[in-house]
């Protein structure tokens, strides 16, 4: 059985990191903009339909920076540092986080959280926060960097 693949976008607007809060029944938490690849579907084309789906935005260039395999529940997370070419995150009314947040108790709110909070919020994955921190200020790696996952990993 193949494991699950999915992609993970990094977007960053200046000082800001596009990124979708998360309210599961109570549970509230920060992660990269992504999704599933689905059947037939390569990572680019997953990635930019997530950015879509989840923002209703477009990326210019991207480029694969990490690669965490979370294990069985995730599978193996490709993050792609995006190019951003302008706007603004809202969730496409027709998305499956849009009608799932219509039903108010599983919430997805896009947004730009300040790089500064990155590591002071509960985000998924911890490996993934301090990676793309590292990123945003020492530069990303030009090739697919593997991440060491921790398992319920949240950063504080």
């Amino acid at each position: 059985m193949t494991r699950k693949q999915s992609v993970r976008a990094i977007v960053i607007n200046g000082d800001k990191l596009l990124a979708m809060k998360r309210n599961k029944f109570g549970n509230v938490y920060y992660t990269l903009i992504g999704g599933g690849i689905a059947i037939g579907e390569n990572a680019e084309g997953a990635l930019r339909r997530e950015l879509r789906e989840e923002t209703g935005m477009e990326v210019g260039e991207v480029r694969e920076v990490f690669v965490e395999d979370a294990g069985d529940l995730y599978g193996v997370q490709h993050v792609f540092l995006c190019e951003y070419t302008g706007g603004d995150p809202v969730l496409s009314p027709t998305s499956e986080e849009a009608l799932i947040s219509a039903m108010g108790k599983n919430l997805y709110e896009p947004l730009w959280l300040p790089l500064d909070q990155v590591l002071q919020v509960p985000f998924r994955s911890k490996s993934v926060a301090e990676a793309l921190i590292a990123g945003a200020h020492g530069g990303f790696p030009e090739m697919a960097q593997e991440l060491a996952f921790e398992p319920e990993s949240m950063a504080r």
